[in-house]
């Protein structure tokens, strides 16, 4: 009995040490398996296509394109100015203390995403992300240069040949001018872009403009060319976000198994043989075709983008083979749902095709399809109304704001001076902000304080009750204001009155609540 015990405790120590010993031999990561997509065609391809080529324009000649505002501000149309702390956009202005329209902006964008998410999936990870955007233009360039999936994967394979090095050297080339441009086009959204591009070609540039060139290549050139699809599935948090916007209602791409199970590569020979075969003839072409590397048939997967590339493939198949589209298709988990069920006829496996199918190969009245009426629902609503609500205030708050500012400082020490008169005199320091780019007259005058007058340091102009003060456009101008009133008019305390700040010409107003104080024995 103890020899047994023996052996038996001999025997588990070798398994354990067998299995310690394979798992050492196991890398903690798994080496990236290398995706060669291939070219898709079709609707949703040229859809991706059009998207690219707007995006891309967008990005790179958006600081090119110019708005007149004038001599006294800059004419680019879209421009931060971070040395003038401005922000131009078209017509609009944006000063530092506006901030909230940037945030309001960012609400906007965020719900918007979200909006998009629950109505149609990932479809901002399928087509405009700028991660998916740069792929697709670094993948137009490997294909031109290393040719199509096959010849790709050969040459990968390949011993390194004069053909191979020219072919990889030329590709990697371009992928680094793509890069620089796409970091130069950033930084032309922060100076006058004719400028500065000869200033960065001469080398007379601010420093922080070829740091952030070289920042912006090395990240382009590494995510767009070199990890591709693992900037999405290990570095994006998306994925992992969006299954909260998702139910039941939202749209994705999906494979309809209930229709193309069991698979069979010789269609016509098992359905001569008698047995049930779905569409499905396993020819893979919804896998070469995606970028991610995943088969759709496997079901949703974090790595899917929704690109909806393997649609476009499945559906020539179809066409080829003369079988209805739709095999892969954009399908709601309700919408699937109640398919499967018909398919499965209560519960009968595998899944008959047949079960729903006319003679004539189309499907039965009772197959259920995407309607667009379900995107309409409440919570895609209440996502759209409050997008709606920030973006109408916004514009409210954009069309009523004041371009005029005045701001008052009292002075604290000290906070009164006795004049020999016995009138009181106090000084206050105004700031008048002009915020448009056009000079303008500032009249500054007292309301509410009887009997005061005021006189302004560095303005020859005789004590009164108003002042026309001369603003730079897009300036703000300090300046030193005494107020004096007489014995006769003086109150004990502190007593409320009124600084105006008015340019005339446009009829814009503000006002500031000061005090005047005297003290509590006049």
């Amino acid at each position: 009995m103890t020899e047994s015990r023996s052996e038996t405790a001999d025997v588990e120590r070798f398994d354990a040490e067998a299995v310690n010993a394979s798992w050492a031999r196991k890398p903690l990561y798994e080496a990236r398996k290398k995706i060669f997509p291939k070219r898709a065609k079709g609707r949703f391809r040229t859809f991706k296509w059009a998207i690219m080529m707007v995006t891309l324009a967008i990005y790179y000649l958006t600081p090119w394109l110019r708005w007149d505002r004038g001599p006294y501000a800059p004419d680019q149309a879209i421009l931060v100015d971070l040395a003038n702390r401005r922000f131009y956009f078209f017509f609009i202005e944006i000063w530092p203390q506006e901030f909230i329209y940037v945030a309001g902006l960012l609400v906007m964008a965020g719900f918007g995403l979200f909006l998009v998410t629950s109505a149609v999936g990932r479809a901002w990870c399928g087509y405009t992300c700028p991660q998916t955007v740069w792929v697709d233009l670094f993948l137009v360039v490997e294909r031109a240069i290393e040719g199509e999936r096959n010849q790709r994967m050969k040459l990968d394979k390949g011993s390194w040949t004069v053909d191979k090095i020219v072919k990889r050297v030329s590709k990697h080339a371009i992928w680094v001018v793509i890069a620089v441009a796409t970091g130069g086009a950033w930084i032309f959204y922060f100076a006058d872009a004719p400028t500065l591009i000869v200033d960065f070609a001469t080398g007379q540039a601010a420093p922080v403009a070829y740091i952030t060139v070289a920042v912006l290549t090395a990240t382009t050139y590494t995510f767009g060319g070199l990890m591709r699809e693992q900037v999405c599935t290990y570095m994006c948090p998306w994925p992992r976000i969006q299954a909260a916007m998702l139910d039941e209602n939202s749209l994705a791409v999906t494979y309809n198994d209930w229709r193309g199970e069991p698979r069979s590569r010789h269609m016509k020979k098992a359905k001569a043989e008698g047995k049930v075969v779905g569409d499905c003839v396993d020819c893979n072409a919804c896998v070469v075709v995606c970028p991610m590397g995943i088969d759709i048939r496997d079901g949703q997967q974090l790595e899917c983008i929704t690109c909806a590339l393997c649609i476009d493939a499945c559906d020539d198949v179809m066409d080829r083979l003369g079988r209805p589209r739709g095999l892969i298709s954009y399908a709601t988990l309700s919408e699937y749902s109640e398919n499967m069920n018909l398919a499965t006829a209560g519960g009968t496996t595998p899944v008959n095709p047949d079960l729903v199918r006319n003679a004539d190969g189309s499907f039965i009245d009772k197959i259920k399809h995407f309607d667009w009426r379900v995107i309409f629902r409440v919570r895609t609503l209440l996502y759209f109304g409050v997008w709606a609500l920030v973006g109408i205030g916004l514009l409210v708050a954009l069309g009523s704001r004041d371009r005029l500012e005045v701001n008052v400082l009292h002075d604290r020490n000290p906070q009164y001076v006795v004049l020999s008169d016995g009138s009181i005199r106090n000084g206050y320091t105004v700031k008048l902000l002009n915020m448009i780019p056009e000079p303008r007259v500032i009249f500054l005058s007292i309301e509410g304080l009887p009997g005061a007058t005021m006189t302004i340091t560095g303005i020859d102009q005789p004590a009164g009750r108003s002042f026309a003060i001369p603003v730079d456009p897009d300036r703000l101008r300090t300046v030193k204001v005494h107020i004096r009133q007489p014995r006769d008019n003086m109150v004990a305390g502190k007593t409320p009155f009124q600084l105006i700040a008015e340019d005339k010409g446009s009829g814009e107003m503000d006002i500031y609540h000061a005090s005047f104080i005297v003290p509590g024995d006049r």
